[in-house]
């Protein structure tokens, strides 16, 4: 019995207790605000039947999801053991509009200025964009030119995008639902499209709301245990990772950032945003985009490293 216990322990993801706040700081007046994150294991990845899908595209057309037509979204899986062996701190919040032009103002990322709106319905409407927004319209390249600037302006080389093992851990913070929040989420908890989520789950939800636009990353109730924000939904996350169709399965997360130094690949986006499904933010859920795409529904956040030599 004492051995089964023992198999059962070290297969198990290990959640740090947490008694109090975790620590916080901020290395600038203008730099994003970090959260140190503990160290541990978890299981990365969702099981096959985690997609909630009943609508799928297939052969051209829309059809109902069925027991011999299932919607199985296969790149999210195996699902494997990780462990953090590099500790980091991750950005509380998505970088915002001001925290993207406190760069651009003081000479870096390239003086690249984001647009500034986002279309909110086809009369013309937009949505003003800017202060503490997420920053949208940010490419992989132009993530990039940000963390140069950080870093500098920190005397440091820590800062950098998070790998996808990195990100998948903060967002569950612990927990192994489908949400940090649970098995289900609110339009109150995460900005996220309420007419197309009723669409692909063929469900009439009257309380999902569809904002069409970002929020300020300080407001809904989108904070998950270790207190990091819109981790699901608001704006899509870019990450260091290269994309594979299955997961390779490295098993540290130390090996993760070791792999991630190629160039000229896709990369993973995570965390989903105001214009996407339900389904979408699941911690578990991943895309890919391409260096160079400016998208008005992706954004990102920053980890530092925080081993001695950095």
């Amino acid at each position: 019995m004492k051995h089964t216990l023992l198999i059962l322990a070290l297969t198990l993801p290990f959640t740090p207790a947490l008694a109090e706040p975790l620590d916080t700081f901020r290395d600038c007046d203008v730099c994003p605000e970090m959260i140190e994150l503990p160290v541990g294991d978890f299981i990365m990845g969702a099981p096959e039947d985690e997609f909630r899908r009943n609508l799928v595209w297939r052969d051209g057309a829309h059809h109902r999801a069925t027991a011999e037509h299932p919607f199985v979204k296969t790149d999210e899986g195996p699902q494997h053991k990780v462990t953090v062996d590099n500790p980091i701190a991750m950005g509380r919040n998505e970088v915002t509009y001001d925290e993207w032009m406190a760069c651009v103002n003081d000479g870096g990322c390239g003086g690249y200025v984001p647009r500034s709106s986002v279309p909110i319905d086809r009369h013309g409407r937009k949505y003003d964009a800017t202060g503490n927004n997420s920053v949208l319209f940010i490419s992989y390249d132009d993530a990039l030119s940000y963390i140069d600037w950080l870093n500098d302006k920190t005397g440091s080389d820590a800062y950098r995008l998070p790998t996808e093992a990195e990100w998948e851990y903060a967002a569950r913070a612990g927990t192994t639902t489908r949400f940090a929040q649970g098995d289900e989420i609110t339009s109150q908890q995460a900005n996220f499209h309420g007419g197309i989520s009723e669409i692909v789950l063929i469900e009439k939800r009257p309380d999902f709301l569809s904002r069409n636009h970002p929020v300020p990353v300080d407001t809904l109730d989108a904070a998950n245990p270790w207190g990091l924000r819109h981790m699901s939904g608001n704006a899509r996350e870019l990450t260091l990772s290269c994309y594979t169709e299955t997961y390779v399965g490295w098993s540290t997360t130390s090996q993760w950032l070791e792999n991630s130094d190629e160039d000229n690949c896709m990369r993973v986006v995570r965390g989903a945003s105001y214009g996407d499904a339900i389904d979408l933010l699941r911690v578990a859920w991943r895309s890919q985009h391409g260096a160079s795409e400016r998208l008005s529904t992706q954004g990102f956040r920053v980890v530092k490293d925080l081993r001695p030599e950095n």
